[in-house]
């Protein structure tokens, strides 16, 4: 069985592709989702909301795609939810409340999160309605999974983006360091 918590040395490293640049400055208000916490919106009532979406989680009795450690950017959706998971209290102490985001079947994230003890809602998109307009996130379209990218809001507008993100096991970090960033330069 594969370790879905740690991530294999030799992973391919995904590659800008500008699927997601029109995404900077964009707004997120209205976007509503069914999540681990209930139906909620994209955008919190914080200073900062961080929405990091992922392809899908595994785990028990979950089997992957074939070859899924060849897909760039694919593998890591454990570790990275795992880093939120452990800088969450860091995030929430610079105003950011954190939520993921996946198109995996709703049943599996509730699981996972449960499983993994995640204290922030993971929403579920299984319709894919963010890959259209006016978000039009970057997707996998031979998998139906959305890519890997993680996006900072404030006041409702996309501030910062991260895509590709890799490796995704550190991502959690370097949104702690452009918060805190934000929080000397305020």
């Amino acid at each position: 069985m594969t370790d879905l918590s740690s991530l294999p040395p030799d992973l391919p490293v995904p590659t800008d592709d500008g699927a997601a640049d029109h995404l900077g400055g964009v707004s997120v208000r209205g976007i509503e989702l069914a999540g681990t916490h209930g139906a909620m919106s994209l955008v919190a009532d914080t200073p900062w909301t961080v929405l990091y979406v992922y392809p899908r989680t595994g785990g028990p009795g979950i089997v992957l795609p074939d070859d899924w450690d060849l897909i760039p950017g694919a593998r890591g959706c454990t570790p990275q939810s795992c880093s939120f998971r452990d800088h969450h209290d860091e995030l929430a102490a610079l105003g950011a409340s954190v939520r993921g985001i996946s198109a995996q079947p709703f049943s599996e994230q509730r699981a996972f999160a449960a499983r993994m003890h995640i204290p922030f809602p993971l929403l579920n998109d299984h319709e894919m309605t963010l890959a259209e307009a006016p978000l039009s996130l970057p997707v996998y379209p031979e998998l139906g999974l959305y890519k890997r990218l993680t996006m900072a809001i404030s006041n409702g507008v996309i501030r910062k983006l991260w895509y590709p993100v890799f490796p995704p096991d550190r991502n959690a970090a370097d949104v702690v360091a452009f918060l805190t960033e934000q929080a000397v330069s305020g």
